[in-house]
């Protein structure tokens, strides 16, 4: 039978056995499951900055897991080797809610805060993103999703009572960009205005040479930020060249400073990244 994935605005319609275009959900019996459970390519106690969240518990450090697959494809993808990976592609470690959550107890000695859903696009996989933040919050730990917000309402309103905090990718601020991406700007949008509602939140824009790089685009960018919440963080990130884009210079330094300045108009927290 012929199932719709109500996770993301691809709506993937699968036949019993196929993948989604995510490559981590899949139609098993007439029902859409989350084929990357558990199943885990990435792990370390990384400085919360990193994530970057420069506004939450600074000085601290997260535990980070990833796992694989990812909703857009972004030639640009620093993390390609997981995110735009098959299960086939990849050598995995399962490890139970309960597991990683008592694993991140035990990193307290160390600093540690709780657990970060990274790497890849955690929110292909949102069910254990739940049933781990869950366990977390009994610990009194905290959980904290980076993402690229491309997750339908639905999802976003199960995901969101149980996180913390939130970085979110918002990649340009143009319809015809996103679509380069194969996403969809209006649901990052939605997913920002929620998850503003809910739990601390900061933004990244990963700057490109020739794409999103304008002050227009930026200035648009920051001001509907601002009328979302003034005080949500902007990291204005630059770019190195990966994956399919290894052939594109970096993003000028000078370039990231006065778009830096462009959005310091409008918000009141903006930070370089990757500079």
């Amino acid at each position: 039978m012929l199932v719709t994935c109500n996770v993301c605005m691809h709506h993937c319609k699968l036949e019993n056995g196929q993948i989604g275009r995510c490559h981590a959900r899949k139609n098993e019996q007439d029902k859409i499951m989350s084929i990357n459970y558990g199943k885990l390519t990435s792990l370390a106690l990384d400085p919360i900055e990193k994530k970057p969240l420069a506004r939450f518990y600074p000085k601290s450090f997260i535990l980070s897991v990833g796992s694989f697959g990812c909703n857009l494809r972004c030639p640009f993808c620093q993390n390609f080797g997981i995110s735009m990976a098959t299960e086939k592609d990849v050598s995995t470690k399962f490890v139970a809610p309960r597991q990683l959550a008592e694993q991140a107890l035990e990193l307290t000695k160390h600093g540690n805060i709780g657990v970060a859903f990274t790497y890849n696009e955690p929110l292909v996989g949102y069910e254990y993103v739940i049933d781990t933040a869950k366990i977390l919050q009994e610990l009194g730990l905290k959980t904290v999703v980076v993402t690229n917000g491309s997750v339908t309402e639905e999802i976003a309103g199960k995901v969101l009572p149980y996180i913390d905090a939130v970085n979110i990718d918002l990649k340009g601020f143009t319809d015809k960009y996103y679509e380069k991406l194969g996403g969809d700007l209006a649901t990052v949008k939605k997913f920002i205005k929620l998850a503003a509602s809910q739990c601390h939140v900061e933004l990244t824009t990963l700057i490109i040479p020739g794409e999103n790089d304008t002050k227009e685009e930026m200035l648009a960018l920051a001001t509907w930020i601002a009328q979302v919440d003034k005080e949500i963080p902007l990291h204005v990130s630059r770019f190195f060249p990966s994956y399919n884009m290894v052939n594109t210079e970096p993003t000028p330094i000078a370039q990231i400073y006065a778009l830096t300045n462009v959005a310091k108009k409008k918000l009141l927290y903006v930070y370089t990244g990757n500079c």
